[in-house]
């Protein structure tokens, strides 16, 4: 049986996600609480935030996931947010000097 491509789902969920978006910055959470750093295994199943930096925590209101750079012990919020200086490169700078 054929079956016609699924793009309108895709603009449905693009939609709902504009209007989702839009409630956070209202009424959304502002992700004081956090877990624990969690250090990803290396491979192909990795989260968005895990592969930042390797390393994510996790909003434990929400549930969403936040890169963590463990050399600033920062949560990284924005993307492109200091990703150049994460660990490693700390770890060579601090050998170098």
């Amino acid at each position: 049986m054929f079956q016609p491509p699924r793009q309108t789902e895709s603009r449905q969920d693009r939609g709902w996600a504009v209007l989702a978006g839009f409630f956070d910055v209202l009424f959304g959470c502002s992700h004081k609480r956090y877990s624990f750093p969690i250090t990803a295994k290396p491979g192909p199943r990795r989260s968005e935030a895990a592969s930042v930096t390797g390393t994510y925590v996790v909003c434990l209101d929400c549930g969403r996931e936040f890169a963590y750079d463990w050399a600033r012990m920062k949560v990284i919020t924005a993307p492109g947010e200091n990703i150049g200086k994460t660990a490693e490169t700390t770890a060579v700078q601090a050998k170098a000097a």
